[in-house]
C-alpha cells in the first residue's frame, strides 16, 4: 500500500473532544449499519464478540443483547466513559471495556467467533495490520465485519454535512473519491483476503433518515458530534470559528430551504470467514 500522510482522524484527541456530543448524535447514523453487521455474521447466544474501536459502543451495546461475551476496545478513554456511562444505565454485564490499539490487539489467537470494526479501522494508519489482528484472534471458523463509508459523493446526508464543512473552510478541497481507501470496494476485498480471510465479500447498503431539525439546529449537532469540526475550530480561533460557523448556518439553510429531500447514508461492509482448520 502506497504510503500516505497520517489522517489526523487516526489519533485520539480529536475523539475524546467530541465524544459527548458523538455518543448523542452520531450513533443515530451508526446503529441500522450495525444491527446489519451483526446479523451478517449471525451473532447469537454462545458467540464470543470483539469490537474494535468501538467508539461510545454502538455495536457493543447491541450486541452484548444478543452474545455471550463483548470485548469492546478503543484508543479514546472519553468514548469509552460513554459506553461505560450506557451499560451502567442499561445494567449490562457481559461487556468487557478496555483501552487499546487496534493494530496490536493484547488478546490470545483464536480468541473470538466474531470481530467487528464499524467505520473505525477505515482510519487505522496501518490498515493490513488492523485486518490481520482481526484474524488471528478469531477462531477457525470465525466471522469480521467491517464497515466504512462509501464516497461522499453517494450520500445525499454526507454531502450536506460536508457541503456545511467546506462552506465554513472554502481551504478545504472538495471531497473527491479516495482509491488508496476503504471507498474503493475491489481494494477493502483485497485487504480482507491478504490478512488471510476467506468467502470474502464487500457490499453496499444504503439507509436513509428523516430530517428532524432545522438547519440551526443540524449545525449545532454536527459540532457537537464532528471530528472534523472541532479540528478546523482549534485550527481558526475562536473569532474566526464564529464567522464562519454563520456561513455554514446559511449554506444550509439555503440547501434546506426547498422541497423535502432524503437523505441518505451509504456505507460498505467487507465480510470474511477465517478458514476453519483441515
Amino acid at each position: 500500500m502506497v504510503a500516505r500522510p497520517p489522517n489526523p482522524l487516526s489519533h485520539s484527541e480529536p475523539w475524546d473532544l467530541v465524544a459527548s456530543g458523538y455518543a448523542e448524535e452520531a450513533t443515530t447514523i451508526m446503529i441500522p449499519f450495525s444491527k446489519l453487521a451483526l446479523e451478517m455474521a449471525e451473532v447469537g447466544p454462545t458467540t464470543r464478540v470483539l469490537d474494535v474501536a468501538t467508539g461510545p459502543g454502538t455495536l457493543a451495546l447491541l450486541a452484548a443483547e444478543r452474545a455471550k461475551s463483548v470485548e469492546a476496545l478503543d484508543f479514546s478513554e472519553s468514548m469509552l466513559a460513554e459506553l461505560r456511562r450506557a451499560l451502567a444505565e442499561r445494567k449490562l454485564e457481559n461487556v468487557r471495556v478496555s483501552v487499546g490499539d487496534g493494530q496490536a490487539l493484547s488478546f490470545a489467537d483464536d480468541s473470538f467467533d466474531a470481530a467487528f470494526s464499524m467505520f473505525g479501522l477505515m482510519f487505522f494508519p496501518d490498515r493490513p495490520k488492523g485486518f490481520s489482528e482481526l484474524f488471528r484472534v478469531l477462531a477457525p471458523g470465525g466471522v469480521a465485519v467491517v464497515s466504512s463509508w462509501a464516497p461522499i459523493d453517494e450520500s445525499s446526508l454526507m454531502t450536506l454535512m460536508f457541503g456545511a464543512i467546506r462552506a465554513a473552510d472554502p481551504s478545504r478541497p472538495a471531497p473527491q473519491k479516495d482509491l488508496l481507501s476503504l471507498e474503493n470496494a475491489e481494494l477493502f476485498e483485497r485487504e480482507l483476503r491478504d490478512a488471510g480471510f476467506s468467502e470474502v465479500r464487500v457490499t453496499a447498503h444504503e439507509k436513509e433518515f428523516p430530517l428532524t431539525a432545522d438547519a440551526d439546529e443540524l449545525w449545532e449537532r454536527m459540532v457537537k458530534s464532528s471530528a472534523p469540526l472541532v479540528l478546523m475550530r482549534r485550527r481558526m480561533g475562536e473569532e474566526q470559528w464564529a464567522k464562519q460557523a454563520e456561513v455554514a448556518r446559511a449554506h444550509l439553510h439555503e440547501r434546506l430551504s426547498g422541497p423535502p429531500f432524503p437523505l441518505t447514508s451509504k456505507a460498505y461492509l467487507g465480510f470474511g470467514r477465517k478458514p476453519r482448520a483441515t
